[in-house]
């Protein structure tokens, strides 16, 4: 493993980085490598305790793992920074369900993904880092290529996944529901995964998009999602979180209006660093929609509506970005203009929604749900990263051994953005090979840092 750290090192300053990585198709492939997994015999420690209560940092362990064989339209890739999602906490803390079901599911497919069906699962959504190997029938990619990987694994030899791979009947997030994912120093992922490093970051800035802004993009900008146009008002929740960061700056690029809310003065003051006017600062509002754990409050629904066309000059919003869940999506529903939709995902103050239905038949609105993105849409996003026009949220990073401490942050929303774990590479700032595109975006890049 040191062999193609350094390999990969000796990159950095060259003038022909390229040439330098090729050299790495000539190491030899290590037995083992290191990764954070959870054990299918620790599913039960958390049992009891509430979802608050329960520490990602027990069940993240970083240990030594066999290197898995590559199969057929695979590679292996040399991680150098990857990035903690939410369902990297929800397999930490075992909900809402341990994810060693999905391996087992996945593991009765073939004798090709029987090898995902392990007592250990290695877990991460998102990497940045470069090709070690390719399996048989890769063309497209080669030992020594800069990548990131999306974390769609699909099979596509079912009819249903051609028109939208997210269709298909074996469509995984890899890393969360299939094994040797992204917070390790190897990863496997089928090549149909991979897409170009964006060439002005680091390694940590690079990995941080994957996951969440393709999931924006599907959300708000594809066919598949809310299909936004210029003008529209779009409420976005959580926005200047991990997924919210995203979509407040495809709104501002897509000539769209973005109403932020967020929960502390320091989340209003990022959404206002990235362009957005309108911001709504609910926990210095008191805006409380539930008045107790059954009953929702349609007071407080109202008087966040006319909030929103206080701020917007009469406006209903067009597209509600939703990802909350269960706190927020009886507000979501009540907000929308007549004819408005709801797009949703993640659920992460819970997957039970409730709302009121007759502010959704009588008024037209329309519920989408969205879940990642299809290879066309991740490489879409990722090429909008690539040219300086949507930027990196990373506010901190760790250490490929703090990743328990880093999924705690994120369970716990102590963070802002995308919280990164450097894997193979030994400090931030490494992997920049654009220096000229990067000086014209350095303070975009840097405005979460140290937040």
């Amino acid at each position: 493993m040191q062999d193609i750290l350094e390999a990969i090192m000796a990159a950095e300053g060259s003038d022909q980085p390229e040439r330098e990585l090729a050299g790495i198709a000539g190491l030899p492939v290590p037995e083992s490598y290191r990764g954070v997994v959870v054990r299918a015999d620790e599913t039960r420690m958390f049992d009891g305790l509430a979802t608050r209560d329960k520490d990602p940092r027990k069940a993240l362990h970083v240990q030594e793992v066999p290197t898995p064989e590559l199969g057929p339209g695979e590679a292996l890739v040399a991680v150098m920074a990857s990035a903690i999602n939410y369902n990297t906490v929800w397999t930490s803390i075992f909900e809402p369900l341990p994810t060693f079901k999905f391996l087992q599911r996945y593991g009765r497919i073939s004798e090709l993904t029987r090898r995902h069906d392990l007592p250990y699962h290695v877990v991460g959504s998102d990497a940045a880092g470069v090709v070690l190997r390719t399996g048989s029938g890769v063309t497209r990619w080669k030992a020594g290529d800069e990548v990131v990987a999306h974390c769609l694994s699909v099979e596509l030899e079912d009819a249903a996944g051609h028109d939208d791979t997210m269709l298909d009947p074996q469509q995984r997030i890899w890393g969360f529901e299939t094994n040797f994912g992204g917070l390790a120093e190897l990863a496997v992922v089928k090549a149909n995964q991979l897409m170009p490093k964006p060439r002005h970051l680091s390694w940590e800035e690079a990995a941080s998009p994957g996951l969440v802004n393709s999931t924006a993009y599907r959300q708000l900008v594809s066919h598949h999602g809310a299909n936004m146009k210029q003008g529209d008002v779009v409420l976005i929740w959580g926005a200047s979180g991990g997924l919210g960061g995203y979509a407040t700056q495809m709104a501002l690029n897509g000539g769209a209006i973005p109403v932020c809310v967020v929960s502390s003065p320091d989340k209003a003051e990022l959404c206002r660093r990235m362009g957005a006017e309108l911001v709504i600062d609910r926990a210095a509002e008191g805006f409380r929609f539930w008045k107790d754990e059954q009953t929702q409050d349609q007071d407080e629904w109202r008087r966040f509506g006319e909030r929103i066309r206080e701020l917007t000059g009469g406006d209903d919003p067009d597209i509600v970005f939703e990802h909350p869940g269960r706190e927020t999506f009886g507000a979501s529903v009540y907000v929308a203009k007549k004819g408005g939709t709801i797009v949703t995902c993640a659920s992460t103050s819970g997957f039970l929604h409730q709302y009121d239905n007759r502010y959704l038949w009588m008024h037209l609105k329309r519920i989408i749900g969205s879940h990642f993105a299809n290879y066309r849409e991740a490489w879409e996003a990722n090429r909008l990263v690539a040219l300086g026009k949507v930027h990196p949220t990373v506010s901190k990073t760790y250490a490929l051994e703090q990743t328990g401490q880093a999924a705690y942050e994120v369970h716990r929303n102590a963070h802002q953005g995308k919280v990164g774990v450097r894997c193979l590479a030994p400090s931030d700032g490494l992997g920049v090979r654009d220096r000229e595109l990067r000086s014209r975006h350095e303070d975009a890049i840097n405005r979460f840092r140290g937040h």
